[in-house]
């Protein structure tokens, strides 16, 4: 399995409230499991590998700061219709760079019309309005990673 799926993996591990990610991939699995804060597990030996150079650690933003640092509160949204995001992923707001926005802001929509488009595991998963309206705002951009239940746009 590619280095870089495996990476892809763990950050939408991290991105998700998800404890546990288990992915086949013909004879290929891969299975990524985290332990809830709080919790309380052995140590696992492991067999060290000799260190060339020490690596530097970087914090880790935990989940409830990523909510609450790139997340608007319902406080912050203006009045209409919220549509959520369905799951984890990355939001696109046109089906290709080359190609314009499926909406903006201003513009009538229908029940059902396409507002974008998520990817997740390389899968690309149409967000409809779910009622009908004037885009009022669009609160992500295009490329930008996406949690699950995170505001996307507001209908009024």
């Amino acid at each position: 399995m590619d280095l870089r799926k495996i990476k892809k993996l763990i950050d939408l591990l991290e991105e998700s409230n998800l404890a546990e990610i288990e992915i086949k991939e013909g004879e290929e699995s891969v299975r990524l499991a985290r332990t809830p804060k709080g919790s309380f597990t052995m140590a696992q030996p492991m067999m060290a590998a000799p260190a060339a150079a020490p690596t530097p650690v970087m914090p880790m933003a935990s989940p409830t700061d990523a909510a609450s640092g790139g997340t608007p509160k319902a406080s912050d949204l203006p009045p209409g219709h919220v549509v959520r995001a369905p799951m984890v992923g990355t939001f696109y707001s046109s089906p290709s760079p080359d190609k314009p926005s499926f909406v903006s802001v201003g513009q009538a929509v229908k029940q059902g019309e396409t507002l974008g488009i998520i990817e997740a595991m390389k899968m690309f998963n149409p967000i409809e309005a779910d009622v009908a309206g004037t885009v009022v705002k669009i609160l992500v951009e295009s490329g930008q990673p996406i949690e699950f239940d995170q505001p996307l746009f507001v209908i009024g």
